[in-house]
């Protein structure tokens, strides 16, 4: 099975270097529009089975130009939401984005107890997001592709505990490739850029410590 996760498009909350995790979330920025538009000519070759996106309205208009060219519904998956900033929430300052940055690196290097302030901690945030590339994976057979639209540090998170880098940026609309299967995955592939390539990113949606946005 093949597993293509994908960082949803730019949003105002990008470009304002804002910890934006709580529901619904930014929509798009016409950038961010714009990445999502491409996808659909850079994946033309790829057989997918299923398309699906978080609770988050951005992830959900990052998927739609994909679905419709494939005449697939985007399915609501709970779990492949960001991680919670918690008491973080919306903030620009950078003490809270170096806050939430220190955070996510702990638990990629191993440490799954730090807790990110006022919300999960890191067993929490594998559980949920273990269960729901389980849940999407149910049901199809072994060799399908199957594309989820998520948020930047989730990806990083979660790829990292399957042979992923730890500290490889994943700009909008960049994407893992992870091949196995729920519970054995194996991290194949990373596009770093834009999909749609390079041309299409934007270096100031980074946040104030230059680490790749956290939504």
């Amino acid at each position: 099975m093949r597993l293509i996760l994908i960082r949803h498009g730019e949003t105002p909350s990008n470009v304002a270097g804002a910890l934006d995790t709580a529901r619904p979330g930014a929509p798009l920025t016409p950038l961010g529009h714009r990445q999502a538009e491409a996808l659909p000519a850079v994946l033309t070759t790829v057989r997918i089975a299923a398309i699906h996106a978080s609770p988050l309205v951005r992830t959900q208009l990052t998927a739609a130009p994909l679905a419709t060219a494939r005449g697939l519904d985007v399915a609501i998956s709970e779990g492949l939401e960001e991680i919670a900033a918690g008491s973080l929430e919306m903030h620009t300052a950078e003490e809270s984005i170096e806050a939430y940055a220190d955070t996510v690196a702990a638990w990629i290097a191993g440490d799954l107890a730090a807790r990110m302030p006022g919300a999960e901690d890191g067993h929490e945030f594998v559980g949920r997001y273990d269960d729901a590339v389980r849940d999407l994976a149910d049901g199809h057979p072994a060799d399908a592709t199957l594309v989820a639209v998520s948020h930047g540090a989730a990806i990083r998170t979660f790829a990292s505990r399957h042979g992923g880098p730890r500290d490889q940026r994943l700009r909008n609309t960049g994407a893992v490739v992870l091949d196995g299967r729920p519970g054995a995955w194996e991290v194949t592939g990373w596009s770093g850029d834009p999909l749609g390539g390079p041309h299409l990113a934007d270096d100031a949606a980074v946040d104030p410590t230059g680490e790749p946005d956290p939504d």
